[in-house]
């Protein structure tokens, strides 16, 4: 998606390679007789903004779009820094949920020169016409268009050949979401608008032509209209092949017989359900605006797991007003007893123009000044607190949703795994105190070995947990002869034991 005239650069950094950036592909879609003068530039987080800045400027670009998001803004506002220094007449244009929200705006748009709110597919082509015409826009900020779904151009055939072999295809059959969450940004949408189907179905049929196999969509409720849902699904069941791969977010208690019966002719692990629990409360689904019907979720996330192949990736956010550390550990327990393969611990983020900023004073809401933004402390739930689930989400990932430790982690879960031992602890507090116990041993969450890991869940589990030894080594090793690694556990063990000793005399012999 390049060309000899590069007068107009549509570019982002994405938060891996693997990911690809739908949005720019819509707006290059829709700039009709400009698209002739525009090319479509991707890079990564990880990427230095100095190097970023000369590859762009090396194309001689005019106008420079930047696409921003939370998870880029910092990266992105350094790269615009060092163009305005370097080349201060190249335009620079922003778009995107992060810059969408003004005046509430981070630092990157005063660098800007202009900055498109809300859709962008119709106004950034009116704003590069006038810009290359040399016609001045009279506002730095412009509303965006929402334009009707239909007289969209759809993005997909700008997914080149390199993405569909090496990248996440995003897909959307609708868009926007009727509910009113008030973390969410899509509780700013009136309703969800469907894309007629046919077309949809066409597109992605030349997708799977093409090759692609990994279709992730980016619908907020996918299951919301059950018969366009049903038909989606049909179409891929008719095309299943190996490795083909398909991404919903679905909304947790809306599961009807239908869509059962169609979810239950997919092979396994070729659906990933996204299924947003973020909380079990009551009362606070009621404060933050958020309907979901408890029983009818966990009733449909037990199902899922009983009579589909489904892989389940469910979220719990810590740190909604009035939430509490023992109460989100309730969350927690319910959750892990409906036995989803993921459970994403999310910790609450102060999303521009997010309804729930309404709460902030009454429920003293205190979240960092720096991307992403994360929620410090809050009247009910103190720093220290916050810390703590931070480094537990950061050991859940590592231990539970790696999937590493399939025979290990029943035990750290339920100390009465055996039937025979009275359970103390319910799941979230033993997995925090093993959280504790590791934070205490390594001061860190990061650059922890494999190795390493196994030898600390056989300490922790004995010494902090107090499970049986011989059970604890007994299970360990069946997840470590999963895992492939090289020796043996007990070798591996028996090293940490000396060293452990070592250790131990060491301090005699100081302290003699």
């Amino acid at each position: 998606m390049s060309t000899d005239q590069n007068n107009i650069i549509l570019t982002t950094l994405n938060a891996r390679f693997i990911h690809s950036a739908f949005g720019l592909r819509y707006l290059y879609a829709n700039l009709g007789d400009l698209q002739s003068q525009a090319s479509l530039k991707e890079f990564t987080i990880h990427e230095r903004p100095i190097d970023i800045a000369e590859k762009l400027l090396a194309l001689q670009p005019k106008i420079i779009g930047f696409s921003v998001y939370i998870w880029n803004v910092s990266e992105i506002t350094e790269t615009v820094s060092i163009i305005k220094q370097i080349a201060p007449k190249v335009t620079i244009v922003l778009g995107g949920p992060e810059v969408s929200h003004l005046p509430d705006k981070p630092e990157v748009v005063d660098l800007a020169d202009y900055t498109i709110k809300g859709p962008g597919e119709i106004s950034l082509k009116t704003l590069c016409q006038q810009i290359l015409n040399k016609q001045k826009p009279l506002n730095k900020v412009i509303e965006g268009i929402a334009e009707n779904l239909e007289k969209l151009t759809l993005p997909y055939e700008f997914y080149d050949d390199e993405d569909i072999k090496n990248r996440i295809i995003y897909v959307e059959a609708s868009r926007g979401c009727p509910f009113k969450c008030e973390f969410c940004l899509s509780s700013l949408d009136k309703t969800s608008k469907p894309f007629e189907l046919g077309q949809f179905l066409e597109e992605m049929d030349k997708l799977f032509i093409r090759g692609a196999r990994n279709f992730k969509f980016i619908d907020r409720t996918f299951n919301l209209k059950v018969s366009t849902s049903v038909a989606i699904l049909e179409f891929f069941l008719e095309r299943m092949t190996e490795g083909l791969y398909l991404h919903f977010e679905v909304i947790p208690d809306n599961l009807p017989e239908k869509l059962k019966q169609t979810l239950m002719r997919f092979p396994k692990d070729s659906l990933q359900f996204e299924i947003g629990v973020q909380t079990f409360d009551p009362e606070i689904q009621t404060l933050i605006s958020r309907k979901q019907n408890n029983e009818k979720t966990k009733e449909n996330l037990l199902w899922l797991r009983e009579h589909t192949g489904a892989h389940i990736h469910a979220d719990l956010i810590f740190g909604l007003p009035t939430d509490t550390l023992d109460n989100f550990g309730e969350s927690f327990n319910q959750l892990v007893a409906l036995k989803p393969q993921e459970i994403q611990l999310g910790i609450l983020k102060r999303l521009r123009g997010a309804p729930i900023n309404r709460h902030n004073n009454q429920y003293q809401m205190v979240y960092e000044n720096t991307p992403p933004y994360t929620v410090l402390s809050t009247k009910d739930i103190d720093f220290m607190s916050m810390q703590r689930v931070k480094r537990f989400a950061r050991y859940w990932d590592m231990i539970a949703n790696s999937g590493r430790f399939k025979y290990t982690l029943p035990i750290i879960l339920d100390d009465s795994i055996d039937g025979v031992n009275k359970k103390i602890d319910t799941a979230f507090k033993r997995f925090m105190k093993l959280s504790d116990a590791f934070f205490a041993r390594e001061g860190s969450t990061w650059k922890i070995s494999l190795p390493r890991l196994y030898k600390l869940i056989f300490e922790v589990l004995i010494d902090e947990l107090n499970t049986d030894e011989e059970k604890v080594k007994f299970l360990l090793n069946q997840d470590y002869e999963r895992s492939k690694q090289k020796g043996s556990l007990d070798l591996l063990l028996n090293k940490q034991k000396n060293s452990r000793s070592g250790t131990a005399n060491k301090r005699q012999l100081n302290h003699g």
